[in-house]
């Protein structure tokens, strides 16, 4: 089976404190099971983050920014 890769590397992103973030990445296969971490903490849906997947494209969604989120 082939081995799924990154078509698009995951980007830093600014944002002002108390607004939202919208961190992207691309797969080479759709439906692949995405694990968002900060650290070795895995992120999991939440109000302060929210977790999309579409075909290839997994987004993480960080709400009301804060610089212990860098």
């Amino acid at each position: 089976e082939t081995p799924v890769l990154f078509k698009q590397e995951l980007q830093n992103e600014e944002a002002k404190e108390g607004k939202q973030v919208r961190l992207t990445c691309e797969l080479s296969k759709p439906g692949t099971p995405v694990k968002w971490m900060k650290g070795d903490t895995v992120l999991c849906a939440s109000e302060k983050y929210e977790l999309k997947q579409h075909g290839t494209v997994a987004e993480l969604i960080i709400r009301d920014v804060k610089s212990v989120d860098a």
